[in-house]
């Protein structure tokens, strides 16, 4: 059966839905391909609830029927030098069969709505080169900026840096 684009519904996560929360980290692990980050040491009940609960962490899911196949988690950045917000997508993955269907623009466009309610003033999105479909979407949806990213180790109690991998 084809998916069909006037059958997905989106729908914000809450602290009660830790198990929807476990469907989304699924559909993120098989898209990204990345089971070490998704599936090797999986959060605890209570970590997932206290995480839903946040109101600087969204996120939400797209439904067809009662399965979950595609979803986002963005992050509440309160800015200090005016008194405003930042969103940033910190993934965003809808399920292969489901792709081109909508969804993944569904997805933003709620979250553009929650934007909008708490305040932000932009939404920002990174996407890796040679991911085509993704900066064609961000690309249709907003302005494209020249930005390098950086990842910086973290220090450990001793002082001393986590081996890089």
């Amino acid at each position: 059966m084809s998916p069909d684009r006037s059958k997905h519904r989106v729908r914000r996560l809450r602290e009660e839905d830790v198990a929807a929360m476990r469907e989304l980290l699924d559909v993120f692990c098989v898209a990204f391909a990345d089971p070490a980050s998704y599936r090797e040491q999986p959060p605890s009940d209570a970590y997932l609830r206290r995480f839903l609960e946040r109101a600087d962490a969204i996120t939400l899911v797209a439904f067809v029927g009662e399965a979950i196949v595609g979803g986002l988690v963005a992050y509440v950045l309160h800015k200090f030098e005016q008194e405003r917000n930042e969103v940033y997508i910190y993934d965003l993955a809808v399920a292969e069969p489901y792709r081109r269907r909508g969804i993944a623009t569904a997805l933003i466009g709620d979250l553009r709505r929650i934007s909008a309610e708490i305040g932000a003033y932009v939404i920002y999105v990174q996407a890796d080169l040679g991911d085509d479909a993704a900066i064609a979407l961000y690309g249709s949806l907003g302005k494209r900026e020249e930005v390098l990213h950086f990842d910086i180790e973290v220090q450990t109690a001793t002082y001393g840096f986590r081996n890089a991998e």
